[in-house]
């Protein structure tokens, strides 16, 4: 077993269930939750905006140590050009 954990964030208390169902399917995976509640609603904010706090937060969980993250946040756009989270299935984006 790997004791990494894994890193769920979204824009503030949706990803709870995603948490949630973490917890209840993985119970010996350890996660790190980040909800960014201080920035909150992200609806009206531009995409560069969503991207740039969305890079943030990931670049926080990075930082942590998780070995892949979640972001159920539906308002998020496409990240994949700029961030890649090295994993056994994705080496690189591009």
């Amino acid at each position: 077993m790997n004791a990494t954990p894994l890193g769920v964030f979204d824009s503030g208390i949706g990803v709870l269930t995603v948490a949630r169902a973490l917890f209840e399917r993985l119970p010996w995976e350890s996660v790190i939750y980040f909800g960014d509640t201080a920035r909150v609603p992200y609806g009206p904010k531009s995409p560069e905006t969503v991207r740039r706090y969305s890079r943030e937060i990931l670049a926080y969980l990075l930082h942590r140590g998780v070995k892949t993250v979640s972001s159920p946040a539906t308002r998020a756009p496409p990240m994949r050009s700029s961030i890649c989270v090295p994993t056994p299935r994705c080496r690189s984006w591009g």
